[in-house]
């Protein structure tokens, strides 16, 4: 049985120079150290799932495999939802716990530091991620405030208006100048060139914006542009820059989060040219807490992520979902991931045991695991581990004794945070805030001048009417100029001798 064993893994793990050693092989509770398993680097590229319960070591995981990629020479892009992972910015320190690990695994283990960039598209600390809104484009744009056909509609001709009369659209602000010029006074221009807008649509696709404006997309949208090739650094000792997104004040905004991803997966795959099959990703992309962006996302926004997943490896770029469960991403993107690393799950409830069961049916079937009772059996930096090999087929299921992270297992203090965005030039680059004449500006000297014209065209519209005139051609002004009209005829045939009432009467008006 052992020898049978130790040849399946040795043909399913196979070991050579362009591979990412992951740790030891467990059987029957003994650790394997001859028995390392190790990825392809050349098939990081077709994306991976990293899940577990809480507290069983995932997110140790995800330091694991960015220092390997670093090492390896391959850029990292880290979005941090819960802010544990800029300790890879330091080097680790040795602890009983680590030198336990080197011992079972047979791996040698030596503190390392990380070239890390801190970015951030909130009020942290770091390099400021925008994008234009002309960057989205109309279909992007309409996905992301979840806008129907029509209203989508209405946003490709604000975009179109905005390319033929070269008026850039930088930020949330020129997008709703513009929908409110061409829904009031340039409604005739809009319907004359390209026809008319309802004023429902444009009512709701406004109540939309200023929705993901409440979730702060105000500070996301404008310049300066990220530029994607940023993230593609190499230090002087030949390591990958891990770019680490903070965003562990934005938890409680999926839009938000949704709406960042989707823009950066996008302009990623726009800009990048096509790499086929390469040796190793250009870049890998690490989304933490990948549930909040599925959690509030339409059925178009899931599309849309469902289409970058299946054609952005092609760009040699390699994206990793790290959850709780392989059940909180859609099906359709699950059957994409290449990588499946699974720690411990715990089954407190009935559903607990019945969604189990479901996802150790989604692994290879194994003659030495018992994968869904072993499932709720791993112990914390343990994993079930399957990947693709370079021809596309999975790899036997394998129970694993991680390794532990070089760098630290912990965050960086304020003042080595304070010390990396003070050493980044690309806070240079980025974090000045322009405000250049755009749609916002630009309509706003069109309504003026309109204004002028029309002024001038007629005189008398020059200045506005007066407190006494506004009082006398007023409904208040009239009903008061007809009281005193009132008393005053009274007065006077009361003077003459002429009573009101008995001229009523003589008339027969009663």
């Amino acid at each position: 049985m052992s020898d049978i064993f130790e040849s399946v893994i040795r043909k399913g793990y196979p070991s050579n120079e362009n591979e990412l050693s992951l740790g030891a092989v467990v059987l029957e509770g003994e650790c394997r150290k001859n028995l390392p398993v190790q990825i392809s680097l050349r098939t990081m590229n077709r994306h991976g799932l990293i899940s577990g319960a809480t507290g069983t070591g995932k997110t140790k995981t995800i330091q694991l495999i960015a220092e390997k990629l670093s090492s390896s020479g391959v850029p990292v892009l880290l979005m941090d939802v819960k802010g544990d992972l800029s300790g890879l910015g330091a080097a680790g320190k040795i602890h009983p716990k680590i030198e336990e690990r080197m011992k079972m695994t047979g791996y040698q283990w030596e503190p390392r530091q990380f070239p890390v960039e801190l970015l951030t598209i909130s009020e942290e600390k770091g390099v400021r991620l925008r994008a234009t809104v002309s960057e989205f484009g109309p279909v992007l744009f309409s996905k992301i405030l979840e806008l129907n056909d029509t209203q989508a509609g209405v946003v490709s001709l604000l975009f179109k208006y905005c390319d033929d009369h070269q008026i850039p659209l930088l930020d949330l602000k020129d997008f709703k100048k513009t929908l409110q010029y061409l829904t009031n006074e340039g409604k005739v221009e809009i319907e004359k060139e390209y026809g008319r807008i309802r004023t429902a649509s444009a009512s709701t696709i406004l109540r939309k914006v200023i929705e993901t404006e409440q979730q702060g997309s105000e500070k996301f949208f404008g310049e300066k542009s990220f530029d994607p090739d940023d993230l593609m650094r190499m230090d002087e000792n030949g390591y990958g820059y891990i770019n680490i997104i903070r965003l562990s004040d934005i938890q409680d905004k999926p839009k938000l989060f949704s709406t960042f991803m989707l823009s950066i997966l996008a302009e990623i795959y726009a800009s990048f040219p096509e790499e086929g099959d390469p040796e190793q990703p250009k870049l890998v992309l690490f989304i933490d807490e990948a549930h909040l962006i599925f959690k509030e996302a339409s059925k178009a926004l899931l599309e849309q992520i469902e289409t970058i997943i299946k054609l952005i490896r092609s760009k040699g770029v390699g994206i990793f979902f790290c959850t709780q469960s392989p059940t909180d991403i859609p099906r359709a993107v699950l059957a994409q991931l290449g990588l499946k690393v699974q720690h411990a799950l715990r089954a407190f409830t009935a559903q607990d045991r019945k969604d189990i069961k479901l996802i150790a049916e989604n692994y290879p079937l194994s003659e030495f695991y018992q994968t869904e009772e072993l499932i709720t059996q791993l112990g914390i930096g343990e994993a079930l581990i399957t990947a693709l090999n370079e021809k596309g087929v999975p790899s036997p299921l394998v129970h694993v004794m991680l390794c532990a992270p070089q760098s630290r297992m912990d965050v960086l203090t304020d003042d080595e945070i304070n010390s990396v965005v003070s050493r980044s030039p690309l806070v240079l680059k980025y974090n000045e805030e322009i405000d250049r004449e755009s749609a916002f500006e630009i309509l706003n000297k069109k309504l003026l001048q309109h204004q002028q014209e029309i002024q001038q065209r007629n005189p008398a519209e020059k200045s506005p009417p007066s407190a006494f005139e506004q009082a006398v051609t007023g409904t208040v002004g009239k009903t008061v100029m007809r009281t005193a009209a009132t008393i005053l005829t009274r007065s006077l045939l009361g003077a003459l001798g002429i009573s009101g009432t008995t001229r009523r009467r003589k008339s027969g008006w009663f």
